[in-house]
């Protein structure tokens, strides 16, 4: 590639933070060809044993949004471990995809948090068209986009609650046509409430992604060398940033729950992989504070559940397991197969928790009162959403604890 284009390509990176994906979800291409030429281009999300297909711009008039291609454990390996990758129509997944009307292809991950969410497949006509340089310039491309996307993704959430809000303003009013000032009362809370969720939507949400997609930029060192104090910088830029960010997608989360937005899709899987994955998330949190997390499973079983509703579930219990232990202390993740039910239990060795307050912790916005929790920044609301999460699998949760003795939370799912 000509040094020249590469250094220009770069310079123009920050373009791909304008993409609005709202009104037109093809205007990622008319950006990505930028940087780097193509013919076709290809979006999918990935599920635990799956791709689909979110956004594409192809002359493939056989391929619809939202086509499901199921993985085999070889081609999971394949889109789950490549960083980049250049490849031909010969390759296994091209066939799978049905992808095959080109010679030249690239493929990188889409990741937020080291999780990777789907993948961009590109292809061209000529044979050998893409090398090394190109698939630099992918990484960093996708590693960008991986946030807008996933802005698209909560944004296109948020209109599902408008419509739920509205459709039920609607019930209302059918309801209470007679009733003229109360459906007043009801209209006037919920556009109140849809303007605070639009404001926490775009105000916030929006721009720290573009300070976490900066700060990803620099730490790859494009634009030159890093000291080891401003790397350290960029580091705590980008731990604040996420901190805030899962903020903000708890409100937005809650909001879903109470417009019974909220759905799952269940599928079949092994409940070690759930474990291991959000082990291998928060093992960074976790070594900071010279933590351990341990995992006892007597033997390994597949569930029927949703897979993301389950990993959020182990985040939020696992992540506060780890928040209140002392330094260079012990987590443990036990999971019993009780037969009709089975067990997801996290203990940990921390400041525990009042008896009094054990009725009160699942409520939301509740932050119980102590020296050590008040140096700890939260919303209030991770032990709320967790609670609703069971309860739509028709479980239940529960907590043993007592003061300066830990905490152990037990979920409890039928099969």
């Amino acid at each position: 590639m000509d040094q020249k284009y590469y250094y220009r390509t770069l310079k123009e990176l920050p373009l791909l933070f304008n993409i609005d994906l709202n009104n037109d979800k093809s205007s990622i291409f008319r950006k990505i060809d930028r940087f780097i030429g193509f013919d076709n281009g290809y979006i999918f999300y990935a599920n635990p044993d799956s791709l689909q297909l979110k956004i594409f711009k192809s002359d493939n008039k056989n391929l619809k949004t939202n086509s499901i291609y199921k993985l085999s454990k070889e081609q999971k390996h394949f889109i789950f471990s490549e960083e980049g990758s250049v490849f031909d129509n010969k390759n296994e997944i091209i066939e799978l995809l049905n992808l095959d009307t080109n010679s030249s292809f690239i493929i990188s991950k889409l990741m937020i948090n080291s999780t990777v969410f789907g993948i961009i497949i590109l292809s061209k006509q000529e044979k050998n068209y893409y090398k090394s340089d190109d698939i630099n310039i992918l990484n960093v491309v996708s590693s960008i986009l991986s946030y807008t996307i996933k802005d698209l993704e909560l944004s296109d959430v948020f209109k599902m609650q408008l419509k739920a809000l509205k459709e039920g303003i609607i019930e209302k009013n059918e309801a209470y046509k007679t009733i003229k000032e109360q459906n007043e009362k009801i209209l006037e809370a919920d556009k109140v409430k849809n303007e605070f969720l639009a404001n926490i939507s775009h105000e916030l949400r929006t721009p720290l992604n573009s300070i976490l997609g900066f700060a990803d930029i620099l730490s790859t060192e494009l634009y030159g060398k890093l000291n080891q104090k401003q790397a350290e910088y960029i580091d705590d830029i980008k731990a604040s940033g996420t901190h805030l960010l899962g903020m903000i997608n708890e409100i937005l989360d809650m909001s879903k729950i109470e417009a019974n937005a909220m759905k799952i899709v269940k599928s079949t899987f092994w409940i070690t992989r759930a474990i291991d994955e959000v082990a291998n998330i928060l093992m960074p949190l976790a070594k900071k504070k010279g933590i351990t997390i341990t995992k006892n499973i007597d033997e390994d079983f597949q569930i029927f559940a949703d897979y993301q509703k389950i990993q959020q579930i182990l985040y939020n219990l696992v992540s506060n397991a780890i928040k209140y232990s002392p330094e260079n202390d012990n987590v443990e993740i036990s999971v019993i197969n009780a037969g009709d039910t089975y067990k997801i239990m996290v203990h940990d060795n921390g400041i525990g928790i009042d008896k009094k307050y054990h009725g009160k912790i699942f409520a939301k916005f509740v932050q119980l009162d102590s020296a050590y929790t008040k140096k700890e920044s939260s919303t209030g609301l991770g032990l709320t959403i967790t609670k609703e999460l069971v309860e739509l699998h028709e479980g239940k949760i529960s907590l043993i604890s007592e003061i300066n003795n830990g905490s152990t939370f037990i979920v409890e799912i039928p099969f």
